[in-house]
């Protein structure tokens, strides 16, 4: 089985782990990782001027179709939600979501703890357009500055130990943290309700050719379903909404503890001083793809073509 990938500490981890679940499911399959430096992690600038975030898969699931590995792994957020899976592919399985919070980091030796310790103007590094409007929707007086490279890289300029800007605090993924044994460095834990995940966060998905039955059928073994279904029902949404990299849009779906989906949708403008929101729940079938539409429908109908329209690609 080879294994498309990133060739990053965190997606190195991540193709371990799904390594390791499909060793007990057999045993004796070779497992051979394919690691690729996709244009996305070459290039430091804004995405959206190389092509958007799409460009951390491309060149994986070029590699697929043609038939250069046998599967790829993928983080869903990674994923473009505004245009259809490469001809010929699929997700056989969605693992089961780990944890969607996003985390508040200090430098080393710093004593602060929360996002209100911080002082007017104090510099606050993210990756991510989503983060950005949330932060500043709670503290428009800070300076929230863009910062992208591999996890352990922004850590490393968080401390000073690596040059870049100087910054008072960043903010990543707990997920990721997770997955590179670096969660002892997590101050601030945000639940969802004070920074709206993005869509797909914390799931990675198990992609493979349409056409190959045994290795679609070995994956979908491991497949989650109810992480399917919320994943189904946020990327619907997106889909619809056609947002490009720099629209600041969240989505989250949970299962209710009575089996009944609840999705929460916001499309931002940059500075996160405009927004429109929608939370619906599933009705009649619980259909997830029905309520990502109607989710899309409502935050449409509020104004979010408008603000996504606003946002230079």
């Amino acid at each position: 089985m080879r294994i498309g990938t990133r060739g990053s500490p965190m997606a190195l981890a991540q193709v371990e782990h799904v390594s390791g679940l499909l060793r007990t499911l057999a045993p004796d399959l070779d497992i051979r990782p394919v690691p690729v430096t996709t244009e996305a992690d070459m290039w430091q600038g804004d995405l959206a001027k190389l092509g958007g975030k799409g460009l951390f898969t491309k060149r994986i699931d070029e590699m697929l179709q043609r038939g250069e590995v046998d599967m790829a792994v993928h983080c869903v957020k990674d994923v473009p939600g505004d245009v259809p899976l490469p001809e010929g592919l699929i997700f056989a399985a969605y693992l089961p979501r780990e944890d969607v919070s996003d985390v508040l980091l200090f430098p080393e030796g710093s004593e602060r703890r929360t996002l209100a310790d911080l002082p007017a103007g104090a510099t606050v590094g993210t990756s991510a357009v989503r983060r950005t409007a949330q932060i500043n929707r709670v503290r428009p007086d800070l300076n929230v500055v863009r910062i992208r490279g591999l996890v352990g890289t922004r850590v490393e300029k968080l401390d000073g130990r690596r040059e870049g800007p100087a910054l008072d605090a960043l903010v990543l993924a707990l997920a990721g943290l997770e997955r590179l044994g670096l969660t002892a460095r997590a101050r601030q834990v945000f639940t969802p309700r004070e920074i709206l995940p993005a869509v797909g966060a914390g799931v990675l998905g198990l992609q493979c050719r349409a056409d190959d039955g045994p290795v679609a059928g070995l994956l979908a073994r491991l497949n989650h379903e109810r992480t399917t279904r919320e994943v189904t029902a946020e990327r619907v949404m997106l889909h619809g909404l056609r947002g490009h990299c720099n629209s600041p849009i969240a989505g989250y779906c949970v299962t209710e503890p009575d089996g009944q989906l609840s999705l929460r949708g916001t499309v931002f403008n940059r500075d996160g001083s405009r927004f429109v929101h929608a939370h619906h729940w599933g009705e009649d079938r619980n259909d997830p793809a029905t309520l990502g539409t109607r989710v899309a429908a409502e935050l449409l109908r509020q104004g979010a073509r408008d603000i996504i329209s606003g946002i230079p690609h």
